[in-house]
């Protein structure tokens, strides 16, 4: 059995306003038929009390009454009063009640059905009684003859019928019923038109499926991890999720807060301005660099905008070790082709019977290939950096420019606080090593007579962290320094300009600053101070022997992060045939030297 879908929230209200419009307008109806039924009783009783007391005040009334024949004088009066007043009848009496006038002639000379003793005492009262022309709403007021000492003489009655009210009620009903009816029909038709609209705009749902939607619409909202909001006709935000706010860079709640007063970087807040689409632009905020996708929403008329934004320093970052992981990849492949030269060249000695010659081309090969490895692993312990910097000598050696790490770098293992990702360290370094290897390339490809260096300094001291990379190249222009950081500067091709800018984010989100100088060289110096937040003092700890990996011959085999090589006698140059597996190293701990195998191959060949 099929269950009914539950009606939409549009035919929901319309029957709540229909019911609600028609229960108004038979309420009023009613209110209506009360108030005018008792108002046209309050008018009959003003219409014959002014009857009554004027027929009783009248000079002539009193006169006639003190004729032998009253009816013959009052009769004709009383009709004519009765006929140019609208009342129903006028009943002249005297003090017994016996009627001298009446509407029906035959009536006359009879008793007065109704009530007369207040009149007699001389008030004039209202009453509602059924006399001889049915229910009537009658007053009795008194005659008093002004010759006789103002006694009372006679009696006065004049009154209107209850069905002449009745009519006169129904009357004014029929049309208070055509005015509610036509309230109605315009309250209904207003509805329809109203709930109508209603129904487009929340497709033909009802409540439960409202609510149900809204549900999923919060917790979508919040759930993303791009930042979205949504700016109104005004451009003030009606929504924004908390990515949104994170990536803006905004605290407390933005919501009805113009785009313009958000404090947002120029560039950045005409793209939210904008009234044309913006596709994956790219903009800078304090912090971030930021992916900005905008699309106007409009149905004939301009409504707002709907802004998404997506994190692209998390996408440069990786893209950065991306970059690096290709280039060591390209060094590595060089090497080995430069290794391949090498093995053929000492082959061919050893063919010729030059052994000595031999033997002696491929110590001195090892040992320039060993040096910067030394140098580098022995200065800086961290194993990210030092991976990059490996990586990055291998590059700027392919281009003809030397990478030169500065006596005075130190980093400890350790050192580094947890709160430092090695990310930004990839980035900051990373791009600095580039740009400065293109810098002192372009230099030397202009003719310079110096050559193509670029020097690192990394060093931690004390509670700070400094990364300084100068070339030999043209330099930067002191005017366009603080240019160089902004989204889209470069010297090089279209496209590019984003390395400086990632680099003062990274140093920002980490509380550190980018300075730019002139180096010695002549070409630009970039100097990052990153702090040390964490104290670095190191626990004594007890050695435990680690079993160390089995190394595999690779382009870096020097000694792992954090493990001090152990000193002990060199072997023989020429150590004779190799053994295909590498032996196992024992640790040992690091205040202790390591003893050696003297029959154990030397660590460069296993590369």
């Amino acid at each position: 059995m099929r269950v009914p879908r539950p009606r939409s929230l549009a035919g929901q209200l319309f029957a709540m306003q229909v019911v609600l419009v028609a229960a108004v307008v038979a309420g009023c109806a009613i209110f209506s038929y009360v108030t005018g039924r008792s108002q046209a009783e309050e008018s009959a009783r003003r219409q014959a009390t002014a009857a009554a007391t004027a027929v009783a005040d009248s000079p002539t009334v009193a006169e006639a009454v003190r004729s032998p024949d009253p009816t013959a004088r009052l009769q004709p009066y009383a009709e004519q009063v009765r006929r140019d007043t609208g009342v129903a009848f006028v009943t002249i009496m005297n003090t017994r009640g016996i009627r001298w006038t009446h509407p029906d002639p035959a009536r006359i000379g009879e008793t007065f059905l109704g009530n007369t003793g207040p009149a007699l005492h001389g008030q004039i009262f209202d009453e509602t009684y059924t006399g001889t022309l049915g229910a009537s709403v009658r007053v009795v007021a008194p005659v008093r003859d002004a010759q006789a000492g103002g006694k009372i003489t006679a009696l006065v009655s004049a009154g209107i019928t209850v069905d002449t009210i009745s009519a006169q009620v129904r009357r004014q009903m029929l049309a208070l019923l055509v005015v509610a009816f036509a309230a109605l029909s315009l309250g209904g038709i207003g509805t329809y038109v109203i709930n109508a609209r209603l129904r487009r705009h929340t497709h033909g749902m009802n409540a439960a499926e409202l609510s149900r939607m809204h549900d999923y619409h919060q917790a979508a909202l919040h759930a993303v991890r791009e930042g979205l909001l949504m700016l109104d006709g005004r451009r003030r935000i009606a929504l924004i999720n908390d990515a949104g706010r994170e990536l803006l860079g905004l605290s407390g709640n933005p919501v009805g807060r113009y785009v313009s007063g958000l404090g947002l970087p120029p560039p950045l807040t005409g793209a939210l301005l904008s009234a044309e689409p913006r596709v994956d632009e790219l903009h800078l905020t304090a912090e971030r660099v930021v992916v900005v996708n905008t699309s106007p929403v409009s149905s004939g008329e301009q409504r707002g905008t709907v802004v998404t934004l997506r994190d692209h320093t998390e996408l440069q970052a990786l893209s950065g070790e991306l970059d690096s992981v290709r280039g060591i990849t390209e060094a590595l492949r060089s090497q080995a082709h430069e290794a391949a030269n090498r093995l053929h060249t000492v082959v061919s000695l050893i063919e010729l019977g030059r052994a000595e010659e031999a033997v002696d081309f491929a110590t001195a090969e090892l040992e320039l290939a060993q040096a910067l490895t030394d140098q580098v692993v022995g200065a800086v312990a961290e194993p990210v950096l030092a991976a990059l910097l490996l990586g990055k000598a291998a590059q700027a050696n392919e281009r003809g420019v030397e990478l030169v790490l500065a006596p005075d770098s130190r980093i400890d293992d350790g050192l580094l606080p947890p709160a430092l990702p090695a990310r930004d360290l990839v980035t900051i370094l990373g791009n600095l090593i580039d740009n400065a290897t293109d810098a002192a390339a372009e230099g030397a490809g202009r003719g310079a007579a110096r050559s193509a260096r670029v020097t690192v300094t990394a060093r931690a001291i004390a509670d700070e962290l400094t990364l300084r990379v100068s070339d030999t190249g043209p330099g930067l222009d002191p005017a366009t320094a603080e240019a160089a950081f902004g989204r889209g500067w470069s010297t090089k091709s279209p496209g590019r300009g984003l390395g400086l800018a990632l680099v003062r984010q990274a140093a920002r989100r980490n509380g550190g600053t980018v300075e730019v100088s002139r180096a010695v060289d002549g070409g630009a110096e970039f100097t990052v101070h990153l702090p040390l937040a964490e104290s670095r003092a190191e626990p004594e700890l007890v050695p435990v022997p680690v079993p160390v990996p089995r190394l595999e011959p690779g382009p870096d085999p020097g000694p792992g992060p954090g493990l001090e090589p152990a000193p002990g006698p060199q072997p023989d140059p020429d150590p004779g045939p190799q053994p295909d597996p590498v032996p196992h190293l024992e640790p040992a701990p690091r205040d202790e030297p390591a003893p050696r195998d003297e029959t154990a191959p030397r660590e460069e060949t296993a590369r």
